[in-house]
């Protein structure tokens, strides 16, 4: 399956839309936007609503560990929002729910 990502903008603040399965085919496109994101001194927060995501495998988890470690040099802060129930599952049983922010957010 395709993995989309689309993103949206303002006063350093990023917003991106990720739809589709993230799997270890997919999960370069996301590691690769998330990552130059958070790395950018200019970029404050990056929140990640994953509303539309069916599939997250370890290699999307581990994404999103590279990431945090990212915004905590960087001081970029990380959100994720709208988890479906299928991903939260993912997230708790691997205690990246604890360790994230997590937000109900606003789909489009």
């Amino acid at each position: 399956m395709e993995l989309r990502i689309r993103e949206n903008s303002q006063d350093g603040q990023h917003l991106l839309y990720v739809e589709g399965e993230i799997d270890a085919y997919t999960v370069s496109k996301l590691r690769e936007r998330l990552l130059s994101l958070v790395n950018r001194p200019e970029v404050k927060r990056v929140d990640v609503d994953l509303c539309a995501v069916e599939y997250i495998d370890s290699t999307g988890i581990g994404t999103f560990v590279a990431a945090m470690k990212a915004c905590k040099l960087s001081g970029c802060e990380l959100a994720v929002q709208n988890l479906s129930p299928r991903v939260e599952r993912i997230f708790r049983i691997t205690g990246l729910y604890e360790r994230m922010v997590l937000h109900k957010g606003e789909s489009e």
